[in-house]
């Protein structure tokens, strides 16, 4: 209590605040380090221009969300080279009358033109994302790239008919058997009715599971000494589910 005139100095008031810390961890959603993945693959071509999405070199890939592997079908569809490789396709039919039902001249071409486009647009959606993303299997090739050239050879020609579930595990790969199929059966509706079979759709499924082990194979010896910006990855960067 201080009275009238007077004064009083406070002493010095030290306040102790308690140490802390604090630890912030930031770490990407495995939707967006797929996502990530996927921009990588997208980047990869054969000689710089083919496209060569469908392989990733990443042993433990996030497995891919419904929507990415519609995005992957899409890219793949809308490539440039895409459209090239399928007017030469047109181009050989119309050379030895292929589905002579469609007839020569341009109208024939661009008959035969469609229909080849209308075969992979379809094989690719219905075998890479629509069946894909019902059943839960990852379209794409898992380079193996490690062991002697006997358990490679081997295990390119078996990703023929069996594939990487969205759960990690190996399983039959239900999306490119039931795709190529869907892909045939479709094709009769677009066809000449001279080139219509039930038979040859079966062929055909036959046709492209082997087709896929050849593909596996040159994807496991060959393509990846062509292929531009295919990523690098190490075991201590393998992304984790």
């Amino acid at each position: 209590m201080l009275h009238s005139g007077e004064d009083y100095t406070v002493p010095p008031v030290a306040l102790v605040v308690a140490t802390s810390a604090t630890e912030v961890k930031v770490s990407l959603t495995p939707i967006q380090v797929a996502e990530a993945e996927i921009k990588d693959e997208e980047r990869q071509r054969v000689l710089g221009v083919i496209p060569n999405f469908y392989v990733t070199y990443n042993p433990a890939a996030i497995p891919l969300h419904p929507k990415q592997k519609f995005e992957l079908a899409w890219k793949a569809t809308i490539d440039p080279i895409n459209f090239g490789l399928t007017g030469a396709i047109a181009g050989v039919q119309q050379a030895v009358n292929a589905f002579s039902g469609y007839g020569q001249g341009t109208q024939g071409y661009a008959k035969r033109y469609g229909a080849s486009y209308a075969d992979s647009a379809i094989s690719t959606f219905v075998g890479s994302a629509i069946l894909p993303s019902l059943l839960k299997q990852d379209p794409r090739y898992f380079y193996k790239g490690t062991g002697g050239r006997r358990s490679r050879f081997f295990y390119a020609i078996a990703n023929a008919v069996i594939c990487k579930g969205d759960n990690g595990h190996w399983q039959t790969y239900y999306s490119a058997m039931l795709g190529s199929l869907a892909a045939g059966g479709l094709s009769n509706l677009y066809y000449p009715e001279t080139d219509r079979d039930v038979t040859v759709t079966f062929e055909n499924t036959l046709i492209a599971i082997g087709s896929n082990a050849a593909t596996n194979l040159l994807q496991e010896f060959v393509m990846r000494k062509l292929t531009h910006n295919a990523p690098t990855y190490t075991a201590a960067t393998q992304a984790k589910p």
